[in-house]
């Protein structure tokens, strides 16, 4: 068998890594992508995460293939850094050993819709009801309240509901999801910030918080900047492959072999890149002299772009333009994202290893502080894996 991409990848030993959450502790109830990745934040700057999963273990678990070893690769990616227990919330005494956990703990999340937190008696008000002081955060599809509040949604039906499929793909194709979980990660990360302001206040006021985040407003303000021309102007984006950006020149190109990305975002920009073709008397053109009038002659000045280009590969065309400092770029597939040097020099790729010598790959938190990058401090954990650690600590304290 022919060797797995992360083989190659530096190896990392679990680590002590960034310890700003030091002492913190969260119970994870979340289950598949947008909570996990919330916790998965929490956890690569310090806190400590317990992952309470449901006797069959969260959703993305059984999201294959691919595995490696056995392990859905979706669920490795969003769950390092934690410690998993399972329980079943409808045995009583399970439950009542939750109910002291969650006194122990500084933050809950949970990802279920309201109707469902309630059911399952995991809502802000029986959380608070075990400890006054709790950081609550719920992350689902339409919010705590409202009409929707109680649908269940995935990041695809977010993506619907924002309007983001609605302006992806080409003119003449249908609307297209993003292709990657977008509404999923930008929740999360909300819920994430939130959190951490959260704590924040809590140092000052003694007090905890109810976060209500909804996979379908942190998709939707992801749009703030094409939704904000047509509240003021009434300008209602469409489809158009990426070409149809405020900013005039701003997309895609043929080379004579690859594709090549173009932003000439200014003035400045915009005449250092005829300079850099060697046609500066069309850059000078005052009738192309403002970004106003690049947009009223944009597909002119795209023909002609288009023609300058195609003469010559893109290695090229990088070359001067990076020497010129124009915004450009290739348009990679993921296997080109993961050899590129750059993003493995700042150690976006690695191989984490952990003591008992298994190893899966990460995609690092892409974050330096104090010129150190993040180092994972345990590996995904298996199903149960600390039942007995957690569990038994807890009887001890009773």
């Amino acid at each position: 068998m022919s060797r797995l991409p992360f083989e190659d990848l530096p190896v990392r030993a679990c680590a002590t890594g960034i310890q700003f959450l030091q002492g913190i502790r969260v119970i994870d109830l979340t289950t598949s992508v947008a909570g996990p990745y919330a916790t998965l934040l929490l956890g690569d700057f310090g806190a400590e995460v317990l992952k309470v999963e449901r006797p069959n273990g969260d959703d993305a678990r059984h999201w294959g293939p691919p595995f490696l070893e056995g392990e859905a690769l979706w669920f490795v990616a969003m769950n390092r850094n934690k410690k998993s227990i399972t329980m079943d919330m409808r045995d009583a005494d399970q439950r009542a050993m939750f109910d002291e956990l969650v006194k122990t703990a500084d933050v809950v999340v949970t990802n279920q819709p309201p109707n469902v937190q309630k059911k399952l008696k995991l809502d802000y008000d029986a959380i608070k009801g075990l400890k006054d002081d709790i950081i609550f955060v719920s992350i689902s599809g339409f919010g705590l309240d409202g009409e929707r509040a109680d649908l269940t949604c995935y990041d695809l039906i977010a993506e619907g509901y924002s309007g983001i499929m609605d302006i992806t793909g080409a003119p003449d194709s249908a609307p297209q999801k993003i292709g990657a979980p977008a509404a999923d990660m930008l929740a999360g990360q909300d819920a994430a910030m939130a959190t951490m302001a959260a704590l924040f206040e809590k140092q000052r006021s003694g007090k905890g918080a109810k976060i209500d985040v909804s996979l379908v407003q942190s998709m939707t303000r992801f749009l703030a900047c094409r939704i904000s021309p047509y509240l003021g102007a009434g300008e209602v984006p469409k489809r158009s492959g990426g070409t149809d950006s405020v900013i005039a020149i701003y997309q895609a190109f043929e080379t004579a072999d690859e594709p090549i990305t173009l932003g000439l975002g200014s003035d400045a920009i915009w005449q250092r890149f005829w300079q850099a073709v060697g046609d500066e008397a069309y850059g000078a053109n005052e009738a192309y002299g403002s970004n106003v009038k690049r947009r009223e002659h944009r597909a002119d000045i795209v023909a002609k772009i288009q023609s300058v280009l195609i003469s010559q590969p893109r290695a090229h065309w990088l070359e001067v333009f990076g020497a010129a400092r124009i915004p450009a770029g290739p348009i990679n597939s993921v296997d080109q994202v993961c050899a590129d040097k750059h993003l493995k020099d700042r150690g976006m790729f690695y191989t984490l290893e952990g003591a008992d010598g298994r190893r899966v790959p990460q995609i690092g938190l892409g974050i330096n502080i104090n010129d150190q990058q993040s180092i994972a401090s345990s590996l995904p954990p298996k199903l149960g894996e600390h039942n007995d650690e957690i569990l038994n600590a807890l009887r001890q304290q009773k």
